[in-house]
């Protein structure tokens, strides 16, 4: 475990793995929670294992909401962060922390996802982002995307209706969202209860793919109407509608 500090000086825990040898880049693993759970850090060490460096902070939106109730009642942590969107702050402290490693990726899961997914429009200097089943993703607004975006959803989550995702990913062709069906909120996370081995086996092979062409491979290529965020350039003029296909983005699994 290491110390972070916000730039505003409010100290938090994390837990970071580094790679053997030098870095090829480094990757902030968001997932709420005092402390950062076991999947977590299992992530974080598989990152490192990949080359890069891993930093998961402590990210407890129950915290920041006691805080915000402190701060109103006039007793409050001096510069602790007082709700979601001051969560921003401790994931720039986790990019700060990983200074020197290369560029920087942020890979989030349930309203860890949520955080990385505003974070990646927010802050600077990111090279992309990954997000795993964030349930107010479906409901986001706002510009293209300033990063590279990938979106992992569960096709059977009580927390975000199918309808929503099919709608989002209608309207979002900046991101490469992927559906697995059959598979429950947190079918990625070893140790829950909606874990799912071949889904989340799927879905992490996609995302280090992800991650190897956004952080230290080939620069991304143009889709038309959607900036330059998509795995491969689409050809109206050559590509033709498979029969039963889904033409909304990467495939439904």
């Amino acid at each position: 475990m290491i110390e972070l500090a916000t730039r505003d000086g409010y100290k938090l825990s994390a837990y970071r793995a580094d790679p053997e040898g030098a870095p090829r880049g480094a990757v902030i693993v968001l997932q709420q929670g005092a402390e950062p759970a076991p999947h977590i850090r299992k992530m974080a060490d598989l990152f490192a294992s990949r080359g890069y460096v891993a930093i998961a902070p402590a990210l407890d939106p129950e915290a920041f909401a006691a805080e915000a109730a402190a701060e109103a009642a006039g007793d409050s942590t001096p510069n602790a962060p007082s709700g979601t969107d001051q969560a921003l702050a401790v994931v720039q402290a986790a990019i700060d922390n990983a200074a020197g490693a290369g560029k920087v990726a942020l890979v989030g899961y349930s309203w860890g996802s949520d955080v990385a997914y505003a974070a990646a429009n927010a802050l600077p200097d990111l090279a992309c982002t990954v997000c795993y089943y964030g349930e107010g993703i479906v409901d986001a607004t706002g510009g293209k995307r300033r990063v590279p975006t990938l979106v992992h959803f569960a096709g059977n989550d009580n927390n975000v209706p199918s309808e929503k995702v099919t709608q989002f990913r209608a309207s979002r062709p900046d991101v490469s969202a992927y559906c697995y069906p059959d598979v429950g909120h947190g079918f990625g996370s070893d140790g829950e209860p909606g874990y799912d081995a071949a889904a989340a086996e799927a879905a992490l092979s996609r995302t280090l793919f992800w991650l190897s062409q956004f952080i230290d491979g080939q620069p991304p290529l143009t889709l038309k109407n959607a900036g330059a965020y998509a795995l491969a350039k689409t050809d109206k003029k050559k590509s033709k509608k498979k029969e039963g296909g889904d033409d909304l983005g990467p495939p439904m699994d």
